[in-house]
């Protein structure tokens, strides 16, 4: 295969839709998974972040946005399908949680019809307690359990980059390990991003409209992305999340036959990018549109 039928095998799969790739692994780790309620949150969240809900507005967030959210649920399917590929049994049921997890883990920047705030990033800080009360509401309406509820809430923390998931309680090894699977998907799926880059000015806004001041401009965020990835992104995929991110390869070994870490290949290529352009020590956004030439997907 080319680089570019690589690239989109990587991105969604066979085909423009990830849910057609997120059903197919889901087929290969458990034929006998019930697939519909995940098609039907599929296409409910889509209708959602685009502002078809009649109490809910349609999502304002650039960086943390549908895209981002269906990448995070393609990423955990494919390390539940490596971690099956090298003996590891996978149960329904905490397949089942994960997935569900890693649709919601960011609902909480959606904004509802009542609240009066410019956009969801005001919520920046805690939305991940915002999206446990979002999943909690979608999953009794749908009749789940609260036992099954509550092991949705802990896999989304492990998405809060600012809490140590080993203080933690999980109640069991399945659902720790789901827990790290989400949390290493998020981290993985946006910094694999092709448009990771180009998205960093969005975070950036994201963390000014949140009231999370570390960084004064766009560039200053770009220069401590290597720093953040150092110093906390490696130590928590390797050492904290166990090293899942070494099921990715065996999955696209066993799913494409390409024996290629692609998310850790993605993730130092954008680093390697990033500290290109930081070298160039252009200051200013006029600057940066010569090197982040890439228009993301609205």
């Amino acid at each position: 295969m080319d680089d570019i039928a690589l690239t989109k095998l990587f991105e969604t799969g066979k085909t423009d839709d990830p849910l057609d790739e997120i059903q197919a692994i889901i087929s290969l780790i458990s034929p006998s998974f019930s697939r519909s309620p995940i098609v039907e949150l599929h296409r409910e969240l889509e209708l959602l972040f685009n502002g078809k809900h009649p109490l809910y507005r349609q999502s304002n967030t650039k960086y943390h946005n549908l895209d981002h959210t269906y990448s995070v649920v393609l990423a955990t399917a494919r390390i539940f399908h490596g971690l099956l590929c090298d003996g590891w049994p996978v149960s329904d049921e905490t397949l089942s949680k994960a997935l569900y997890s890693a649709y919601f883990h960011d609902c909480g920047l959606l904004l509802k019809i009542t609240e009066t705030a410019e956009t969801g990033a005001r919520f920046t800080i805690g939305h991940e307690k915002r999206s446990m009360f979002f999943m909690a509401d979608y999953l009794k309406e749908k009749g789940f359990s609260l036992p099954f509820i509550t092991d949705c809430s802990v896999i989304i923390q492990s998405t809060n980059l600012s809490i140590d998931p080993d203080t933690l309680f999980f109640p069991s090894a399945e659902m720790q390990l789901a827990s790290f699977a989400v949390g290493s998907a998020d981290i993985l799926a946006q910094m694999a991003d092709r448009y990771y880059l180009e998205r960093l000015p969005f975070l950036f806004q994201e963390f000014q409209e949140g009231g999370i001041g570390k960084h004064s401009s766009p560039l200053e965020l770009m220069e401590h992305t290597s720093e953040f990835y150092e110093q906390i992104v490696v130590d928590r995929l390797s050492r904290v999340f166990g090293n899942l991110v070494k099921y990715m390869r065996i999955h696209f070994r066993e799913r494409w036959g390409v024996d290629r870490s692609f998310y850790m290949e993605s993730i130092k290529k954008n680093l390697k990018y990033n500290q290109y352009i930081i070298e160039t020590k252009k200051a200013d956004m006029d600057s940066l549109k010569q090197y982040l030439r890439r228009v993301p997907p609205s």
